[in-house]
């Protein structure tokens, strides 16, 4: 496998389609800060890290509106691609859906969302875009 995230990108996007509850990927460092990330920001319900064998995998519980049935996550874009990689400074970070998504940077000082790359004053690679 060439792109990981990509990769973990694209099971999250099969199960929200498929209207899973839970979705097994297996597990990175960077894939466990994105998990959190997402966590945090409300657009998963819960994870789990499994340690299983020489690399793991993560639970992610799917988070879905009671009424409707609809999942909290509307899209998952990657934009920093192994062949083409896309790099912010803080002073032009991209702006999801008009300040309404996150966009998940690499940064020097870790994993961190677009917001926090912007008030901590460091930039990075851009790795996708959520809302």
């Amino acid at each position: 496998m060439t792109d990981p995230i990509a990769d973990y990108l694209t099971r999250l996007r099969n199960a929200i389609q498929a209207k899973h509850r839970v979705v097994e990927i297996p597990a990175s460092n960077l894939k466990r800060d994105i998990t959190k990330i997402l966590f945090d920001k409300g657009y998963i319900l819960n994870y789990k890290f499994v340690e299983d064998g020489p690399q793991g995998s993560i639970m992610i519980a799917l988070k879905y509106d009671p009424v409707n049935k609809v999942n909290a996550i509307k899209k998952l874009i990657r934009v920093s691609s192994p062949g083409l990689r896309q790099y912010a400074g803080y002073k032009n970070m991209p702006r999801v859906l008009n300040g309404l998504g996150i966009a998940i940077l690499s940064t020097s000082q870790g994993v961190m969302t677009d917001k926090e790359a912007a008030a901590q004053k460091i930039g990075g690679e851009v790795l996708c875009y959520v809302y």
